[in-house]
């Protein structure tokens, strides 16, 4: 398949030094890895250049210790849990990135095929400044550069986006597959597409709803961001959370999607209750009558259905965002059913599913379905700039 960026097939790894930007900001309590998706994303590269007798030299952030050394977030933490996924041996070596010559001597003296993790990029201010002399630093280092952590390719630090001009430098594997699966959900879809964008307030997303409008065939709207579209048209929301100040926001995108040939389709029932927690007492309403004193927290049945039909007449679903307070039984149920159908239209080959954002990881796997859609992306910041329409500096740092 040909794609806009360099991929690994068109690096020579043999006997080399790669430079591979992994993103191994990972959960850790008491200095145990908790969810290592990331890391187990980042092994089919990591064998690849181990297989061609390369030195997979790793590079990443974690957490945020402010360009100061801070043992709290070393890396050294996660490497057993490199270790064990990639079933190789794993070096640390500390640098605080000022000078790198004992790294050197460590990526010098490692026996071909070896796996090294270098100490937090983010214990140099350099790092988050996109500095040239960092990233010199850390070209300096390897023979050739491969970013896999497209979870860090919306920011322009100095090992996503300066060190990739300074080495030959490609896109790994998990970053392969995480465009390519980008490209059929948005860059150049089976049509119709409906995009699916839940979450708390609509003022996170106003950039994202901006674009989609102009993109997909229908955009559905759920959570509490649907509370403030149905208050701009009228509809009194109770108690419900809504951001009653973007009213005016919220029209401005109906007509643009009205104008652009997008279906909007906003909840026409939905589960209300009088307290926020779990097993709460609650009732269904429509919308034309949801009591003053109640809470939206969930879709309804009639919702539900509709925008069923609706996924029935697409050919591919872009998901960003849950429709109701899914943490807590049982507003969770429109989230959890919109979830395994969309899973199980995925399944009977009718649909190109892809979904992304925090949220909407947890939301899926909640529903029993996370590895049930075509993609799930891990990346939450970059995969809403991607839908937002924006350019990733790590990204475009790969393009031919």
């Amino acid at each position: 398949m040909s794609t806009t960026f360099k991929t690994l097939d068109e690096l020579d790894l043999k006997g080399k030094r790669v430079l591979l930007r992994a993103d191994l900001n990972v959960p850790v309590a008491e200095g145990k890895v908790t969810d290592a998706t990331r890391i187990e994303r980042l092994v089919p590269t990591i064998r690849e250049v181990v297989k061609k007798d390369g030195k997979a030299i790793l590079l990443s952030h974690f957490g945020r210790p402010k360009g100061k050394v801070d043992p709290t977030f070393s890396l050294e933490q996660v490497c057993e849990a490199v270790a064990n996924l990639t079933h190789h041996p794993v070096g640390f070596v500390a640098t605080d990135w000022t000078d790198v010559s004992d790294a050197a001597k460590a990526i010098e003296e490692a026996p071909a095929g070896s796996v090294l993790v270098l100490e937090n990029t983010r214990f140099h201010p350099g790092e988050e400044a996109n500095d040239q002399d960092l990233a010199q630093r850390m070209a300096s280092l390897g023979d050739v550069y491969v970013n896999d952590a497209f979870s860090a390719a919306h920011r322009a630090h100095a090992s996503t986006e300066a060190l990739a001009h300074l080495l030959p430098a490609a896109a790994g594997l998990a970053m392969q597959a995480e465009l390519e699966a980008l490209e059929a959900g948005l860059g150049k879809p089976k049509k119709p597409v409906i995009a699916i964008v839940g979450g708390a307030k609509v003022s996170s997303k106003i950039d994202l709803l901006e674009n989609l409008v102009s993109k997909v065939d229908a955009l559905v709207i759920g959570g509490g961001m649907a509370n403030t579209f149905l208050f701009a048209q009228g509809f009194g929301v109770g108690k419900s959370l809504c951001e009653k100040d973007l009213a005016d926001t919220a029209r401005r995108i109906m007509d643009k999607a009205s104008k652009a040939n997008c279906a909007i389709l906003l909840p026409v029932d939905a589960v209300v209750s009088w307290h926020f927690k779990a097993n709460s007492p609650n009732r269904l309403y429509g919308v034309d009558s949801i009591d003053p004193d109640g809470m939206i927290l969930d879709v309804g049945p009639s919702s539900l259905e509709r925008i069923q039909g609706a996924i029935d007449d697409a050919n591919t679903v872009v998901w960003n965002g849950p429709l109701g307070a899914f943490e807590m039984e049982p507003f969770d149920k429109g989230t959890v059913a919109l979830a395994q159908y969309v899973a199980k239209r995925t399944h009977d080959g009718k649909l190109t599913s892809v979904a992304g954002g925090g949220d909407t990881v947890s939301a899926l796997a909640h529903a029993g379905v996370k590895d049930k859609f075509t993609y799930v992306s891990t990346a939450g910041g970059a995969f809403l700039e991607w839908m937002e329409g924006k350019p990733l500096p790590g990204v475009e740092a790969l393009k031919k």
